[in-house]
């Protein structure tokens, strides 16, 4: 699955949109193909995974509710769980 998100330049939505990217990246790794940024303007700021939306400016931002839609959306794999995962990232000991 590769995930889009397209932000708004003159509006300033970069470091949001990098901070989403970040967030997508640390949660799903390598069960997902990338997270790209693309530029735009005229306010937009939107996630697509596969070319689906799945999010969009003007509904409230939750970057939780865009991780669940992703993981919904990913087929289940075996392996490290999320509390296994926090484990090997370090985030708690």
């Amino acid at each position: 699955m590769l995930i889009e998100i397209e932000y708004c330049v003159p509006c300033g939505y970069l470091p949001r949109a990098t901070e989403a990217q970040t967030r997508l990246l640390e949660e799903f790794g390598n069960a997902i193909d990338g997270v790209t940024l693309k530029t735009g303007r005229k306010g937009v700021f939107t996630f697509r995974a596969d070319g689906e939306e799945i999010y969009a400016k003007p509904a409230e931002f939750d970057i939780d509710g865009i991780v669940a839609t992703v993981r919904g959306l990913l087929p289940e794999q075996p392996g490290v769980q999320a509390e296994g995962r926090d484990l090997l990232m370090g985030k708690r000991h």
